[in-house]
């Protein structure tokens, strides 16, 4: 693929249900940074051959524009088996993949040693068993895949309420797993598709925490999910003068009178791909 997805520049990520065909365009004409067919949760299981065709139709188009991706059925699944089968034969040709309920880095390694070629990937961490195994499955990840949160199905395995407080450390664990590699981070969806406010609120709260971007479950969501996740004017202007100082520093330096290193001179760089600037 010429130009790859990538999971770095994603601020908002756009489900939508693979048994609803009409929606995949209006679903692109929100302006999200990738739609994400679902043919998971979203999609009976008398339907999901219906959805994996409506699905391949679609994706053979031109209208995708290099940002619909494919949410597919656990590995573990017989529906799972069945996306991959499509996959490795080329009848499915998704810009990126989700791949759900990652509970081992084994899941990952599965579904690479079938299809090597794979496009860029986020492995979803959805229960307390893929939170632990987390690091180890974020060290499995080539450059360009990312790690994302389920937190719907993770709070529902600890019993715990969908809600920032509750999924507070679970939140800092997988950017932590995140950062071990250097790979993107995705946050959960905001449930509520009526409280903008809320949505707002959450995103930028995780934005502050270090996740790269948000999933989305209504097309209404995407503005608010990219405003909160746009760098500012002064995150550019200082990203800006990071990257210029870098080129000519010899180890750690000063900007603002604040030590940058590495990390922060890669976070730089991020910023200005993400701008344009």
């Amino acid at each position: 693929m010429a130009n790859r997805f990538d999971f770095a520049l994603a601020r908002s990520l756009l489900f939508v249900p693979g048994d609803r065909p009409e929606r995949f365009a209006k679903a692109l004409a929100a302006q999200p940074d990738g739609i994400i067919i679902d043919l998971e949760d979203a999609v009976a299981l008398p339907a999901k051959d219906s959805a994996r065709a409506e699905a391949a139709k679609f994706l053979r188009g031109a209208e995708t524009q290099g940002r619909s991706g494919l949410r597919l059925n656990p590995i573990t699944t017989r529906a799972g088996l069945d996306d991959l089968a499509a996959l490795a034969d080329g009848k499915l040709k998704p810009a990126f993949l989700v791949v759900p309920k990652v509970d081992s880095p084994r899941d990952v390694e599965i579904l690479l040693a079938h299809w090597a070629d794979a496009p860029p990937l986020v492995a979803t961490i959805e229960s307390a068993v893929g939170l632990r195994e987390a690091p180890e499955t974020a060290r499995l990840l080539r450059k360009g895949d990312a790690l994302g949160f389920g937190g719907a199905d993770f709070s529902a395995d600890i019993g715990a309420a969908l809600a920032w407080e509750p999924l507070l450390v679970a939140r800092s664990l997988m950017v932590q797993a995140a950062a071990i590699v250097h790979c993107p981070v995705v946050d959960v969806p905001f449930i509520d598709v009526k409280d903008n406010a809320g949505l707002e609120a959450e995103a930028q709260a995780a934005k502050r925490m270090g996740f790269t971007g948000k999933l989305a479950i209504h097309p209404g969501q995407v503005a608010g999910i990219n405003a909160a996740f746009t760098p500012t004017a002064a995150e550019i202007d200082r990203a800006k003068r990071i990257v210029e100082a870098a080129k000519t520093a010899k180890g750690a330096f000063t900007v603002d009178g604040k030590m940058v290193d590495k990390p922060l001179i890669e976070q730089a760089e991020r910023i200005l791909r993400l701008t344009g600037a």
